[in-house]
């Protein structure tokens, strides 16, 4: 079997295929795109006058629960990481034939608009049908929002000396997601309160990453944001370098992992730095401007952390633990992929 007839596994398409993919678009001259297609972006930017308009589609596939939620904000998380605000939303919803009914779909509507005042986004439109194959809906979201130009947030940006943080820890949606879905076996081992806990992490702190964005922007001198969503901490650190075409080395004992993280991670036995992360913002901040930043996040009751630094292109992508220092690449797949499979 050749390797373009290889299956793929569910999740992203591996790094490497996706980036040639991407590289082999190109943007009409005259377009107005000023971001468009690339590896490590989270959105599109198209100049329309005095503002940038900056826009982001993607689908809610991992879990069926509170999805409306999930649409909207992960949606407004990659437009708040280009610096810009999210104002518009559309949503595609796919409800599964033989299991919708009225209520599914007036529930979906209801956690969407529940999400867009939460945000101040305005639902403007969007697609609704009943889809042949689906065991499960699926709603697919198109945020747009709008920055003034001298506001953009441009991964390229980046420099060496830079410093990365993470807000939050990580995998805080992974495992929301877990808490959720293997809700009955985690209650046995770890008992009802722990799962709830875990459970409300979609909630508290919650998976948007909007006003985090602000105020680190608002606060000092921020070179790149970035959502780590699929793929987890490892995918969104090496397409964060990639995107800003530099090195970095992440110290993984510095990065901040959830209580309830370590718990589930040890008995499903996966890595956490691979598991699906919504909810962190990554910063690449001036070294100058990061204790400022660091300070206005925690007046505000947002926790950060330090993990890593900015590399010349050179020196490549490293992950340092204990005295382990180690290539960094993105996983191949997902570990709720492999967990939900």
């Amino acid at each position: 079997m050749t390797i373009a007839r290889t299956r793929l596994p569910a999740g992203k398409l591996p790094a490497a295929r996706l980036e040639a993919l991407l590289a082999a678009c190109r943007v009409p001259r005259g377009s107005g795109v000023v971001v468009g297609p690339r590896f490590g972006e989270d959105a599109a930017v198209i100049d329309v006058g005095p503002k940038y308009l900056v826009a982001k589609t993607d689908p809610i596939t991992f879990t069926a629960e509170h999805i409306g939620w999930y649409a909207v904000n992960i949606n407004a998380n990659d437009i708040a990481t280009l610096g810009a605000r999210p104002r518009w939303f559309l949503a595609t919803l796919l409800l599964p034939e033989k299991k919708s009914t009225a209520r599914l779909a007036e529930s979906i509507f209801a956690e969407i608009l529940e999400a867009c005042r939460a945000l101040g986004v305005a639902l403007c439109g969007g697609h609704t049908e009943i889809t042949v194959g689906l065991d499960r809906p699926i709603v697919v979201g198109l945020m747009l929002g709008e920055v003034e130009k001298e506001k953009l947030v441009r991964k390229e940006t980046q420099r060496p000396g830079d410093l990365v943080i993470l807000t939050k820890g990580i995998a805080l949606e992974g495992t929301a997601i877990l808490a959720r879905e293997k809700a009955a076996v985690l209650k046995r081992r770890f008992g009802a309160a722990v799962v709830r806990r875990a459970q409300r992490l979609l909630f508290d702190p919650g998976i948007s990453v909007v006003r985090e964005a602000r105020l680190a922007v608002r606060a000092g001198e921020v070179h790149a944001m970035h959502d780590p969503t699929e793929g987890g901490l490892l995918s969104g650190v090496y397409e964060l370098a990639r995107a800003g075409d530099v090195g970095i080395r992440i110290w993984k004992d510095k990065v901040p992992i959830l209580p309830e993280t370590e718990l589930f991670s040890r008995y499903f036995g996966f890595d956490p730095f691979a598991l699906i992360a919504s909810g962190s913002l990554l910063l690449t901040v001036s070294a100058r401007s990061t204790a400022k930043v660091l300070q206005s996040l925690a007046k505000k009751g947002v926790h950060a952390t330090i993990i890593g630094e900015i590399l010349p292109r050179n020196k490549g992508l490293w992950a340092l633990e204990g005295s382990r220092l180690r290539r960094l690449h993105p996983p191949r797949r997902d570990e709720i992929a492999r967990l939900l499979a």
